[in-house]
């Protein structure tokens, strides 16, 4: 009773909500609520690639992303991604700073790789700030993620 008067009075919807449209109001706010903790969409590399290579609007080159990888970029850091994740990126690498060991970046070697699109996008966007200097475009993505998912045991 109270959420009813807190409603019609906190937001004038007094003739709009009914008793009966409470229980629908509450649960509709609720799945409202769980949609924004539900954890980032799974995605598979596959998936990934596809969507980039659509936003970049041309099919992808593994061997373009090769040559990404293994280049050093005009970043902060002045460095390769092959500095850290080494220049096949199947077998653990050590970050060139902090000496962290990384796992192995290519989805074949470490199946945990490229599952969650929102951890992939920030993965891309500091990585490529602090190597290339700047955001990689989708064209580069879908590059890399192709060369990355070619890399096989």
């Amino acid at each position: 009773m109270k959420i009813t008067k807190l409603l019609h009075h906190g937001l004038g919807l007094k003739t709009v909500l009914t008793p009966g449209l409470m229980p629908a109001l509450v649960l509709a706010l609720l799945l409202a609520g769980a949609s924004l903790l539900a954890p980032a969409r799974a995605a598979t590399p596959a998936e990934l690639l596809a969507d980039y290579s659509a936003k970049a609007g041309a099919p992808p080159s593994p061997e373009r992303g090769r040559r990404l990888f293994n280049t050093k970029g005009a970043g902060p850091l002045e460095m390769a991604c092959a500095d850290c994740h080494g220049a096949v990126p199947t077998g653990t690498g050590r970050h060139a700073i902090s000496e962290k060991k990384i796992a192995p970046l290519a989805p074949a070697f470490n199946p945990q790789r490229f599952t969650n699109a929102a951890r992939v996008e920030g993965w891309f966007r500091d990585n490529c700030k602090d190597v290339i200097g700047r955001e990689c475009t989708a064209g580069e993505k879908a590059d890399l993620m192709s060369w990355l998912i070619s890399l096989k045991p």
